[in-house]
């Protein structure tokens, strides 16, 4: 495979203002409740400045962003909360989880409430008061049917109520009215249902009762008289479970105030800067904080001295301030989730802090935001409300051999247009046809097409399409290889299909019809709690090379497919199946049934209905590229997030022969004990390359993978730093050490003076800087693999020639079956490029031929997105 390692394609990062929790904890289970907290949904919600809303996923630890909200022109995402109801039991014995409901405020004076089922906001209200800037929502009361408020501090110190019954949301009234503008009300908690704790910017905390407004307390900080406004501002507040308030506030300290007195008991001097974001455990037990010094330090109660507190230790997991943190404690889990400018969420262990490492999550998107016009050699990127478009003029065998090796590789590429797509909203998706004269953006409320005319290499030239019915907005985009048809999501589920034509003024989109999906029976109290129908939001779709299929498949794990019929032929009894819609569509469907008798449109496969499931989420789903003889059955590749690689037969609604043979077990270690998720795939011939974030893996489905013995096993599993046993909690992987925090000595190899290898002990600020071999086994916690692997590309590289030729004679059996590398990180997609038609029969199998394979790597580290200036104390500078 030529690759085109390609950093200039920019994909700007955005920084993280909010993170929260559907969940702060999970309920303990009754007994004879078993499985009451098996179809409890938790989720994380990041907010970021450009106004796109992520929901993850946990998994356990797998961490899978589920979906990503676009935001807009001048928008930020600067709260969060969460909303969950009480559960409820059914006359059956069966539990109604309570329905989740998400918030979010952006330095306005609007609440908006999100509708994650479509993707897209659901409610706006706003009163008369300033922006807001903190928001808290009422704990839930004893009596289940009591309704619950949202209460927001505002920027000229108004504290306000909203009302949020009944599925609405609605300004009800002013609780307080500061006696100046000049106060603002900055961080907000509740301490019991009608008592809210208010963090303001004149060095004071507030209790307020919210049935009638009454001060209850204020407590003062004091002065802050390395400061010239001399004012403390009380960046962020909880409560513990006993009623205590944590305040931390901008002298970068944490204090404890007395829940009963409302006095102050305990003052913690921990940052060197601004304290900007508090976490607590649901135990009370644990105390997290994070600055703009960019430490995240931990607090544990003080062993025979009840309310006392001290500093266990601060660590710096991020490059820039934390400004932002959440916890959850569940299903085996207990993590800290903290964001920044750096753009990166860090999932820190809370129960077993100091044991578990850390683990940083991509500050890229799961979804590829990615295409390629192969036949053209364009590549298109988007971001925002901007898609750029790339050409690469050289092939990349060029560029190592011949004539262009000898120029300016920046010569070789060229940006042949920058089209800015109008509105308030962002980018949700794009595509381009193979042959690039064709392309679609879509955002939330509108989808656009463009005529792109490459017959002047010099300049290219865009003209709008009108697309027939689109009022709707979509959230992914597809045009068919032949570019016949252009299908997209709509309303989160809704699969929609419209027909290209090519007339005298260019081309036209047709009036889409809706494709009818398989009705999937959902439990009822799985449909009235939690997020209702979420799961049915549909995440991949594809065509299938000859464009004769269409596949999309849900978060749920359900797969749909839809194959094009031609006039005269039946519809093998697909007609009259009710989709996941009431059945008041089907008179429409009829008469489109009675419009298109004469022409070619999309009927639901005959077999759809027997594919099976998936365990998990779909992270990819794409077809083969190899030509489809007459006769023979599609091949259709999932994988899933818990890294499950299966390959259907779509037309015969079964698992194909070869994923009955390769189960799970099969695949290789390596591949499965990746943290990271699947982002995408690459096929060339038989092989299809998957690559991750971090990863890029070879599997050959012309050939079974070997079983591997208990002797390989072992001695892959002993290369691997980070073993995943299942008793995690959530993060990283265990240390090494019973108490990792503590200091280690560090050895390492030098050359004596008589030539002979000796070993010394250095310090650990020195570690860094040794060029010789640690044989302490302590980890750096930056790194989340070794990458000296057996068979990873950097150990092929330090062998040397011999090793190489030693280990391609020894493994060339198993090099044709899978190959991996880590070389190339952080990926934001892989797209292919029309190569030179050369023979290739390296590592081919036998009567396999594997066709040439040229493709552009797209790659973003994080040192190469613009942030703001972080700060740095008196004898710190940049490394």
């Amino acid at each position: 495979m030529d690759i085109h390692r390609c950093r200039f394609v920019p994909y700007p990062a955005s920084a993280i203002n909010a993170v929260a929790f559907s969940h702060s904890a999970l309920p303990p289970v009754p007994a004879g409740k078993k499985n009451l907290q098996k179809n409890i949904q938790v989720r994380l919600a990041v907010g970021r400045a450009n106004g796109d809303i992520e929901i993850w996923n946990p998994l356990n630890g797998s961490w899978h962003q589920e979906l990503l909200i676009p935001g807009g022109n001048d928008r930020s995402i600067d709260g969060l909360v969460w909303v969950t109801d009480p559960d409820e039991e059914m006359a059956d014995g069966k539990i109604i989880h309570g329905k989740s409901r998400l918030f979010s405020v952006g330095y306005t004076n609007t609440i908006t409430e999100w509708d994650l089922e479509k993707a897209r906001a659901k409610k706006h209200a706003s009163g008369q008061h300033g922006e807001i800037w903190c928001l808290g929502v009422q704990p839930p009361s004893s009596d289940l049917h009591a309704p619950r408020k949202l209460v927001a501090g505002t920027v000229d110190g108004n504290l306000v109520m909203y009302s949020i019954e009944d599925g609405d949301l609605k300004f009800q009234k002013s609780l307080i009215r500061a006696p100046s503008k000049k106060v603002k009300m900055v961080s907000i908690c509740f301490q019991s249902r009608n008592v809210v704790i208010v963090g303001c910017s004149n060095s004071t905390i507030c209790a307020y009762d919210i049935r009638n407004g009454s001060l209850l307390q204020q407590m003062t900080l004091g002065s802050d008289h390395s400061s010239a406004s001399k004012n403390i501002i009380v960046w962020s507040l909880k409560c513990l479970p006993n009623g205590d308030i944590v305040s931390g506030d901008s002298t970068g300290q944490v204090c404890i105030w007395d829940g009963k007195t409302y006095t102050q008991a305990q003052r913690i001097q921990s940052h060197t800067q601004d304290l900007l974001c508090l976490a607590v455990s649901a135990d009370g037990r644990r105390i997290v904080s994070g600055g703009m010094d960019r430490r995240t330090a931990l607090y544990e109660p003080v062993a025979g001295q009840p309310g006392r507190w001290s500093k266990a230790f601060h660590r710096r997991y991020h490059g820039h301030d934390v400004k932002t943190m959440a916890s959850f404690e569940g299903k085996g889990m207990s993590v800290v989730v903290s964001g920044g400018p750096d753009a990166s969420p860090v999932v820190m262990p809370l129960r077993a802090a100091g044991k578990e490492f850390h683990r940083t999550l991509p500050h890229l998107p799961q979804t590829v935001n990615v295409k390629s016009a192969s036949k053209a050699r364009f590549v298109v990127s988007w971001w925002d409300n901007e898609v750029r478009i790339w050409h690469l003029s050289s092939p990349s065998r060029d560029l190592l051999n011949g004539a262009v090796a000898t120029t300016d590789l920046r010569k070789t590429r060229k940006l042949i247009a920058q089209i800015y797509v109008k509105g308030d909203h962002n980018i949700t998706s794009a595509a381009i046809s193979e042959d690039g004269t064709f392309l679609v953006a879509s955002t939330a409320t509108d989808i656009k097409a463009f005529q792109l005319d490459i017959s002047d290499s010099q300049q290219l030239k865009i003209k709008k399409v009108e697309v027939a019915s689109a009022g709707h907005g979509a959230m992914k985009v597809e045009i068919s290889p032949d570019r016949r048809w252009l299908s997209w999501v709509e309303s989160g589920s809704n699969v929609m299909a419209a027909e290209i034509t090519v007339n005298e003024d260019g081309y036209a989109v047709s009036a889409p019809s809706k494709l009818r999906r398989l009705h999937r029976q959902i439990p009822k109290n799985i449909l009235l709690g939690g997020l209702g129908t979420y799961d049915r939001n549909v995440t991949q779709m594809v065509f299938s090379p000859d464009s004769k299929m269409l596949s999309v498949a849900d978060i749920a794990g359900w797969i749909d497919t839809w194959v094009l019929r031609v006039p005269g032929e039946e519809t093998n009894g697909t007609k009259g199946e009710s989709d996941d819609d009431s059945s008041s569509d089907s008179s429409d469907d009829e008469e489109d049934d009675q419009k298109d008798a004469t022409s070619e449109r999309w009927v639901r496969n005959p077999n759809a209905a027997l594919i099976p499931k998936l365990d998990s989420a779909p992270v990819v789903l794409s077809f083969s590229k190899t030509p489809r003889q007459e006769g023979e059955d599609y091949t259709l590749l999932a994988i899933t997030t818990l890294k499950q690689v299966l390959i259907f037969n779509p037309l015969r609604g079964s698992l194909a022969d070869w994923s009955r043979r390769n189960t799970y077990a099969k695949l290789p270690e390596q591949l499965r004990v990746t943290r990271d998720l699947v982002k995408g795939v690459v096929w060339q011939g038989p092989r299809v390359w998957i690559y991750g974030i971090s990863f890029l893996f070879m599997l050959d489905l012309s050939q079974d993978l070997d079983s591997q013995d208990a002797s390989a096993l072992s001695k892959q599993k002993s290369s691997l730093k980070r073993k995943r046993d299942g008793k995690e909690n959530g993060a990283g992987g265990k240390m090494d050490h019973q108490n990792a925090l503590a200091s280690h000595k560090i050895r390492a190899a030098v050359a004596g003076q008589d030539g002979a290898t000796e070993w010394v002990d250095v310090e650990m600020a020195d570690a860094d800087d040794q060029k010789g071999a640690a044989s302490s086994g302590v980890e750096d916690e930056d790194d989340d693999y070794d990458e000296d692997m057996e068979g990873g590309e950097l150990q092929r590289l330090r062998d040397g020639e011999a090793g190489r030729e030693e280990q391609k004679k020894d493994s060339v059996k198993q090099k044709a079956k899978w190959w991996h590398t880590y070389q190339y990180r952080p990926i934001l997609g892989i797209v292919p490029l029309d190569g030179e038609t050369v023979e290739e029969s390296n590592g081919a199998s036998e009567g396999i031929p594997i066709p040439p394979l040229e493709v552009a790597l797209v790659e973003r580290p994080s040192w190469d997105c613009e942030v703001p200036p972080r700060y740095f104390s008196n004898g710190e500078r940049e490394r």
